[in-house]
């Protein structure tokens, strides 16, 4: 029998996840994701800090020549006779393919069609994008929205700038636009004079699809997105930091490098020039049932992502004492984010510290099959509430809003 398969019924259908620890040489961590602090820096100076811990990730992380083996991508942990081995996520859903994931998506997608990241930065990014499908097929990538989700457990501090800037301020011209991407090796190119800032408050979240012009913010984020790591940055200067040339034609077909009219191609004007972007994209928490009937048996539910047919996200909260039974009808990942219990056959925690290489007790993939069933989860603390943020892939057939 195959690793694969001894985990996947050793775990009674849930797969144990090793923390995934990524890089980016032009963010500054905002030490928010519980790694150690001696080892935000622990690939080297040239790598740059570690801001984000990627979750239940089958997409290779595009981090230039200087990448890591593996980087981005989640490894199960099967443990037998006090001998421990890894592999990768991917490579166990390539092999039990419907077996995890279920026969709509594999049959559909080939693959585990989206990953979620904790991002971790203390200011904020430059104004960026994100393709579509049809602009980041030219380079052999899929399309990518994504969403954030401001969990209240990582943001005890907001960092230095916790606005996000969203699409462009109505009225503004296309010739405008254009001449700031002509101008992003002149220093500020001045972007942000044309769009708009929104506070961000833990607990809500906001929908980015691909197009949209966007600049983040500095609270610790929850972001579910498409298997892609495809973007373009189009602001010069942030937080008085060059941003390099090269990645604003990242994302760029090499015979349409240097070609502005290229770059101004890939965003959705129409989309980014809505003047109503808190109706369209903001996103409040949803319950998934009756608030008071949730309660009636022990726990409380929450769509967090919702708006993006690519994925979707939960945030299910286990009320002190309880035992409840949480059916889906569609795989996830899962990741936990206050308490401790059991989950499944699996003791669940919540780590305060994690040293880099370390492995936890918070991450698991809970294969369809295992959802469909039921995960029992129990929580024994007389006081503290189990927090759990759950993603899911394309089309769940829950989310019916």
């Amino acid at each position: 029998m195959s690793l694969a398969k001894k985990a996947l019924e050793q775990g009674e259908g849930i797969l144990r996840l090793a923390p995934t620890w990524v890089p980016r040489s032009f963010c500054v961590p905002g030490r928010r994701i519980k790694l150690h602090p001696d080892d935000y820096y622990v690939l080297g100076g040239q790598r740059g800090g570690i801001d984000e811990r990627w979750l239940s990730s089958t997409t290779p992380a595009q981090n230039g020549p200087l990448t890591g083996k593996n980087e981005g991508l989640s490894a199960v942990v099967y443990q037998e006779g006090g001998k421990e081995e890894q592999f990768l996520l991917k490579d166990a859903i390539d092999e039990l393919q419907g077996e995890i994931i279920g026969d709509r998506l594999w049959n559909e997608h080939q693959s585990w069609p989206m990953y979620s990241k904790f991002f971790d930065n203390m200011g904020p990014l430059p104004h960026h994008i994100h393709h579509n499908d049809e602009h980041a097929a030219k380079i052999g990538q899929k399309g990518k929205p994504e969403a954030y989700y401001f969990p209240p457990q990582l943001n005890n501090h907001g960092g230095d700038f916790p606005y996000t800037f969203f699409g462009i301020a109505p009225g503004t011209t296309k010739e405008q636009i254009r001449e700031c991407l002509v101008n992003f090796t002149k220093g500020d190119n001045k972007l942000t004079t044309f769009s708009q800032a929104f506070k961000l408050e833990p607990g809500t979240g906001w929908d980015v699809p691909p197009g949209m012009l966007h600049a983040p913010g500095s609270l610790c984020t929850y972001e579910p997105q498409k298997a892609s790591d495809v973007f373009a940055m189009y602001q010069s200067l942030v937080n008085e930091a060059i941003i390099p040339e090269e990645l604003l034609w990242n994302g760029t077909p090499k015979d349409r490098i240097g070609d502005y009219d290229q770059l101004m191609e890939v965003i959705d004007w129409d989309l980014n020039v809505n003047p109503n972007l808190l109706e369209t994209r903001f996103m409040a928490p949803k319950p998934v049932k009756p608030i008071a009937e949730m309660e009636a048996e022990g726990y409380i539910e929450n769509w967090i992502c919702y708006r993006s047919a690519a994925f979707s996200a939960k945030e299910l909260t286990v009320s002190p004492g309880q035992t409840v039974t949480i059916k889906d009808n569609a795989c996830y990942g899962m990741i936990v984010m206050q308490g401790h219990g059991k989950f499944g056959v699996w003791d669940i925690e919540t780590p305060a510290l994690i040293r880099y290489g370390q492995l936890t007790n918070d991450e698991f993939f809970v294969s369809e099959q295992a959802a469909r069933d039921g995960v029992v989860i129990s929580n024994p603390s007389k006081s503290d509430p189990i927090v759990i943020l759950k993603h899911f892939g394309p089309e769940n057939p829950d989310l019916i809003l």
